[in-house]
């Protein structure tokens, strides 16, 4: 009787333990997307920045079309890290 308590005691523990990795799991792998998600975002800002600067060097377009295809390029951003995080 003695060894069967310890066992299901044993049985308790370890499942208790199982069920309080789960939601750190699920939580370390959003910080994960998180951070993928942030990065990339950053990322199409700098690379919008950039555009920008080279689109004004060239003079090929107007201010106006420079500052849309900037937005565009943000946007797309945008939605990259919105489809990483969700």
């Amino acid at each position: 009787m003695k060894n069967y308590r310890h066992f299901l005691g044993v049985i308790m523990v370890g499942a208790l333990v199982a069920g309080g990795l789960a939601p750190a799991a699920q939580a370390t792998e959003q910080g994960r997307e998180r951070r993928e998600a942030r990065d990339t975002r950053q990322d199409a800002r700098r690379d919008a920045r950039q555009e920008k600067r080279e689109c004004i060097v060239q003079d090929d377009k107007s201010n106006h079309e420079c500052r849309e295809d900037k937005r565009e390029a943000k946007q797309e951003g945008r939605q990259e890290a919105r489809d990483i995080k969700w």
